[in-house]
């Protein structure tokens, strides 16, 4: 994530401060104090602002060397963390659960107070009567699926602290579910299909206005809270149902059009209160507004959250300011392409399309959260599966991403964060600056790249539907960034960044497999290479990092009994729609001179869907077979950097993956991408020069334009003003 920095000033901070190979480990350390200074999970978006804002200082600063303030560092964490243990605001317990029943019995009936769960039951024999429900023997009807198998859900939010129900909150303030950051919607049992099913799951808001709620959850849910003796005097606002509980198990429904507050008694103190989404048309909305007392209370968390992470980053991290400003420019751009997409991507929780692979690698990941909370390792590491059929890594990482940010999705958020830093740095690694800053603010900003499979739009569409092709892209790119290296020479022949490298490409194929042919061509060049120039701590590095890739056959070997190297779905028709023999058989067919053979047909509407590209319109297959061309040109070019050239290769393999597997679009992301470099920097050495000769009059009326002008002199000042200082003197000391 250093893509601007010159070696001097690399060398200088290094002098400075401390060794190169040291500071990963100490920017591992200051992260980790920012984590315990946070606390897991971090589930909102004022803990996780202050976590990105740490984690892009620490990476691109240099961390100070002495031990004594590391130690006051760790102090101060310290003193912060037991603040918040001993000055914590008073917690709420909530439950919440999906409503759903079709016969007596169920643990909704069982596990719920009589009084209430029989107000509910009307409201939803009411809105879904019996003898209109669609029936169970119909495939994606509710009615087959999966009904609550306790009264109130699992939370990864709860998943540290043990609540009675569901989770422990410090506040309520919601007017949509999605915000509410209800987990069990999408539970893998709920999996209905809205052309057959009666009961929803949720329906899209498709206008601009609807920015912030674009998701209405129509799936019918309840939410209970039970107050502490803190609360009383705070007063409960709503919109909607509420039941409030009262002597002997008793519940009074309290229904409001609008927002109307009651004050909390002593005699509501340990009572159940329950807010019901079950009645058609009767969108529920609460708020608590708290007392003085206890107001103050819920800002002692996050303002010792705040002065933690402002110890880590003052005493330990130092950092130009320049390059600061760049970064949190770039994270802002790409928040606001996120948001324009899907805003609940970034803090919320939406319901996933039934039908989708988001729904099922999210179903699979909460059912292993269930068997790692109740300590039942092998059941999780299971994943949902014998022998994987679905793709099988991101199922695993949604399970690492709910034990670090809870019922949220901040985790893949994360990555998609992360990518333009990675599109940047690996831009910058064989082209100048200013070329670099150009493509990368294109990739970003300018949704021009969706006709190549090269926009950001596209990687963070699928991500906020909880597809798996993003997360693998963005760690190939990773391992892609390290292994190339920083600079012309190429990477260092060490064990660290090799193995790094490697295990990244083993978990870029662990959630997609389908990179497997790029993956192979970059290790084994690597391999070939390391092993040429006796470079043996680097080749064991490689061989060590991607050994863990071996992890999916040794799953399917032990819970399935099958050698199934990835998936058992690799030949799938499904999958591999045009295999070798069709192509085999269409050259017979045009052997026979037989040119409307069904094989020849088949072929050609094949290889015409991969030269379409990510746009999947034949309109550019002539930009898209053009690049092709200028593959094999860098491939083949002798005096081109080496890496770059082993690049084109890894880039040839996974292009032929087009020929033979189904077209979508997605799939190829990250090939176009890889295309895109290949052609930029064929351009910058070549591509100019070759149009400056043959359109001279065309050349010289596009350099002299204003806009291209104007567009030059902002990205060269750009460049000079990040390089502009070195680390101020007066921290020259530490």
């Amino acid at each position: 994530m250093t893509p601007l920095d010159s070696a001097p000033a690399r060398a200088d901070c290094g002098a400075r401060y401390s060794p190169e190979r040291t500071q990963s480990w100490k920017k591992a350390g200051a992260l980790a104090l920012v984590l315990a200074a946070l606390g897991l999970p971090v589930n909102d978006l004022f803990h996780y602002a202050l976590l990105v804002v740490a984690a892009v200082a620490i990476c691109l600063g240099t961390l100070s060397q002495p031990r004594r303030v590391w130690i006051a560092a760790a102090v101060t964490v310290g003193a912060c963390v037991l603040g918040q243990l001993f000055l914590a605001a008073p917690r709420i317990e909530e439950g919440h659960n999906l409503f759903l029943i079709d016969a007596p019995g169920g643990a909704l009936e069982a596990g719920l107070p009589a009084s209430a769960f029989q107000i509910m039951a009307a409201q939803f024999n009411e809105r879904y009567p019996p003898e209109h429900r669609c029936s169970a023997s119909v495939d994606g009807c509710w009615r087959g699926g999966a009904f609550p198998s306790q009264p109130y859900a699992f939370s990864s939010d709860g998943l540290y602290d043990r609540p009675a129900f569901s989770r422990r909150v410090t506040g309520i303030d919601f007017t949509d579910p999605v915000w509410l950051r209800l987990g069990f919607i999408n539970e893998g049992g709920y999996n209905w299909n809205s052309r057959v099913s009666d009961v929803d799951r949720a329906s899209r808001d498709g206008r601009i206005s609807a920015l912030l709620h674009r998701w209405r959850l129509e799936m019918p849910w309840f939410v209970m809270y039970r107050f502490p003796a803190e609360l009383v005097g705070s007063s409960l606002c709503w919109r909607g149902d509420v039941l409030w509980e009262e002597p002997q198990d008793h519940f009074k429904l309290a229904a409001h059009s609008a927002m109307q507050c009651r004050v909390i008694a002593p005699t509501d103190v340990g009572r159940r209160i329950f807010g019901l989404a079950i009645r058609q048309g009767s969108p529920l909305a609460m708020r608590l507004e708290p007392s003085r007392s206890v107001a103050l209370a819920q800002l002692v968390e996050p303002g010792l959250s705040l002065v933690g992470v402002a110890a880590v980053l003052g005493f330990l991290v130092r950092v130009r300011a320049r390059r600061l400003i760049v970064a949190y420019v770039l994270i802002a751009l790409t928040l606001l392409v996120v948001a324009l997409n899907d805003a609940s991507f970034i803090g919320g929780v939406r319901p996933f399309d039934a039908g989708d692979d988001g729904l099922v690698y999210e179903g699979l990941a909460r059912e292993m959260l269930r068997h790692l909370a109740g300590g039942d390792i092998s059941a999780a590491l299971e994943g949902g599966e014998k022998v994987f059929y679905f793709t099988p890594g991101l199922r695993y990482l949604r399970m690492v991403e709910h034990c670090i940010f809870g019922d949220t999705f901040l985790g893949y958020l994360s990555l998609i964060l992360l990518l333009p830093f990675l599109v940047l740095a690996l831009f910058r690694r064989f082209l100048p600056v200013e070329w670099a800053l150009a493509l990368t603010a294109i990739f970003v900003a300018v949704p021009v790249g969706v006709l190549f499979g090269s926009s950001l739009v596209q990687y963070a569409k699928w991500a906020a539907r909880g597809f798996a092709d993003p997360a693998a892209y963005i760690f190939f790119l990773t391992g892609l960034v390290v292994l190339v290296g920083k600079g012309p020479d190429g990477p260092r022949p060490t064990f660290g960044s090799a193995c790094a490298a490697a295990f990244l490409f083993a978990l870029a194929l662990f959630v997609r497999p389908n990179i497997a042919p790029a993956v192979a061509i970059l290790l084994a060049g690597s391999s070939i290479a390391a092993l040429c120039k006796a470079y043996y701590r680097r080749l064991i590095g490689l061989i060590v990092g991607f050994v863990p890739v071996l992890g999916m056959a040794l799953h399917n070997w032990i819970y399935g009994g099958a050698f199934v190297l990835f998936t058992s779905t690799a030949a799938h028709p499904g999958a591999l729609v045009t295999p070798p023999s069709v192509y085999f058989a269409a050259g017979g067919e045009l052997l026979r001179l037989d040119l409307a053979g069904e094989h020849v047909a088949r072929a050609t509407r094949q290889i015409g869907d991969w030269l379409a590209g990510p746009s999947e319109s034949y309109l550019m297959a002539p930009l898209d077979a053009a690049a092709l061309v200028v593959l094999i040109r860098v491939a083949l070019w002798k005096e081109m950097d080496p890496w770059l050239r082993l690049t084109a290769w890894a880039t040839l393999a996974q292009q032929c993956v087009g020929m033979f597997y189904a077209p979508a679009g997605r799939y190829y992301y990250l090939t176009w991408l890889l295309t895109l470099l290949i052609t930029a920097v064929w351009v910058q050495r070549e591509g100019l020069a070759l149009f400056q000769r043959r359109w001279p009059r065309i050349a010289v009326q596009i350099a002299d334009h204003p806009t291209r002008r104007a567009l030059a002199r902002a990205l060269q000042t750009l460049t000079t003003w990040l390089r502009a200082r070195p680390i101020p003197a007066e921290y020259q000391h530490l």
